[in-house]
């Protein structure tokens, strides 16, 4: 839910605050008095995409800020967007840089916009897919699921058994190459780690000897005749007999002592570490050896280790498939037949969910048109299976919405046959159906009322209202009828000639039953005003 957005400097408007209602909001305004400019402000809000043309001219920058709430989000988000003059874009979330698609993807997602677009969505297959799913909840969603996995496994198990077959048409210079391949590699035999063993323990070997002397250089400098230890030694008895004349030499003896046992510790240690230290020339010579070995390897299949025991596996592969009589093909082909039964399966399953969900989809859809006085319009969802190899992560079959203009006529994919008017009256009825199904919580229409009077204009502003009821709504209307629903109305104005300025304010009491005059008849006489007044009330505005 948005509960505040701030503009400043978008288009026309200077400086605008808007505080929806958590229900049904609307914005009303005459043609050309800057409604689109409120609307990119709220598109910058969800995440969608900005540039220069949008910065009032004169500014520096646009800003648009909002908070955003989800229905599991009582916290919520605080969103800033600032685009300035040049194009340059930043999303700040809660106070903290953040990408486009992370507001889009996060806070934005709350938020739909049903605008033109949305329209053009409905009239998508891929869109109709989605919206037989959301209405089916979860049945689908663990259908879909199971589907997928299967239909990556049958994939897997398609492309490994490719892989066998091409193996098994390997010609004789490729499988030739393959046994010389594994006999090189075998020869050396490398393990997973010997590298890296020896990368460790090679230079303390080649570097036995100064090691050794560093040791012992140091123990003696720490231990010797005259060492650290041997001064610190003097260094505390000394202050131990200064004592007797001043208490506080004491401290400083005791630490001096602590440190003499700490420089102890340390040469008892650099002993032990050079009497660890095995200088061997034989086994200096054999790892020396070995890493060039293994070098060798990498040179010639690397540039890891990692690279040539994969070709050491490759290179075996391809000669036991070519020994083994084409048992390794079968056991493939039985693998896949496998796969694309338990595929068959999982595609059954998730066709019944969606053909049970389709037909309720589809009543329910016609019942909320027939609110929207669509007469005898009806929507059918068919759900078609497809060939085998036309499955997709979406799913085996063809999910299209059908229109039926009236009772007696053949339905027909929405996208051929449906109006402007008609596609949007669809998509509000199934918005209305799917009502909390699918997951977001603000929804912003746009010429949802485009060619819209009358009985239909009633029923459409009725149906906004209910949806209200589970949504928060905001929509931009001309219609008196849709405006007098609305919890809060806020009007779009511009002002100014020579510097044209668009202005957003909330109209209450007699403001506002002057703005649904207005949208009545086009003027606030009396009848006019009259009739606004009638219709606020009605609706207990």
């Amino acid at each position: 839910m948005i509960d505040e957005l701030q503009v400043s400097n978008v288009a026309l408007i200077r400086d605008a605050v808007m505080e929806p209602a958590s229900g049904m909001t609307v914005i009303t305004g005459e043609t050309g008095a800057g409604k689109t400019a409120l609307l990119s402000a709220l598109k910058l809000l969800v995440g969608e995409r900005a540039d220069a043309s949008m910065v009032r001219e004169g500014s520096d920058a646009l800003v648009v800020e909002g908070r955003i709430f989800g229905s599991d989000d009582p916290d919520g988000h605080v969103v800033r967007r600032r685009v300035s003059a040049d194009g340059r874009g930043r999303v700040s979330l809660d106070g903290h840089m953040a990408s486009v698609r992370e507001l889009a993807e996060g806070p934005g997602a709350t938020v739909d916009l049903c605008g033109q677009h949305e329209h053009q969505r409905l009239l998508s297959p891929a869109a109709h897919t989605e919206l037989l799913d959301a209405f089916c909840g979860d049945d689908a969603a663990r259908a879909l699921a199971e589907y997928r996995a299967a239909l990556a496994a049958a994939r897997k198990a398609a492309s490994e058994l490719e892989r066998v077959r091409d193996m098994g048409r390997a010609g004789a210079e490729r499988l030739e190459e393959a046994h010389f391949v594994l006999a090189r590699i075998d020869e050396a035999n490398p393990r997973a780690g010997e590298l890296e063993e020896l990368e460790a323990t090679l230079p303390k070997a080649e570097h036995a000897e100064a090691l050794i002397m560093a040791a012992e250089k140091g123990r003696e400098a720490v231990c010797g005749d005259g060492g650290a230890r041997d001064l610190l030694g003097e260094a505390v008895s000394a202050l131990r007999a200064a004592s007797a004349y001043d208490p506080d030499l004491a401290e400083r003896a005791d630490a001096l002592q602590s440190a003499l046992l700490d420089v102890e510790d340390v040469g008892e240690g650099l002993r032990d570490y050079r009497d660890s230290i095995d200088f061997d020339p034989a086994s200096l010579d054999r790892m020396q050896s070995r890493m060039a070995q293994l070098q060798g390897l990498m040179r010639t299949y690397g540039p890891r280790m990692a690279d040539v025991l994969d070709r050491r596996d490759r290179a075996r592969e391809l000669v036991e498939a070519a020994g083994d009589e084409g048992e390794r093909e079968r056991a493939c082909s039985e693998e896949l037949e496998r796969a694309e039964a338990a595929l068959a399966a999982v595609a059954d399953r998730l066709d019944r969910v969606r053909m049970t969900g389709a037909t309720g989809l589809a009543a329910r859809v016609t019942e909320q048109m027939g609110r929207l006085e669509m007469g005898t319009a009806e929507v059918e969802v068919s759900v078609e299976r497809l060939p085998r190899e036309q499955w997709t992560g979406m799913g085996p079959s063809h999910v299209e919405l059908l229109y039926r203009p009236a009772a007696g006529m053949a339905a027909r994919p929405l996208r051929r046959i449906a109006s402007g008017g008609e596609t949007s009256r669809v998509m509000l009825a199934c918005k209305v159906v799917l009502g909390e199904a699918d997951k977001v919580d603000t929804l912003v229409f746009d010429e949802v009322d485009a060619g819209v009077g009358g009985a239909t204009a009633r029923a459409l502003a009725q149906v906004l209202s209910d949806l209200s009821h589970t949504h928060q709504v905001i929509v931009v209307t001309h219609l008196a009828q849709v405006a007098v629903m609305g919890e809060r109305h806020y009007v779009v104005r511009k002002t100014g000639t020579d510097v044209p300025e668009t202005t957003i304010s909330e109209v209450v009491g007699q403001d506002r039953v002057v703005e649904v005059a207005r949208l009545l008849s086009g003027d606030a006489d009396e009848a006019s005003l009259e009739h606004a007044r009638a219709l606020l009330v009605e609706q207990g505005r």
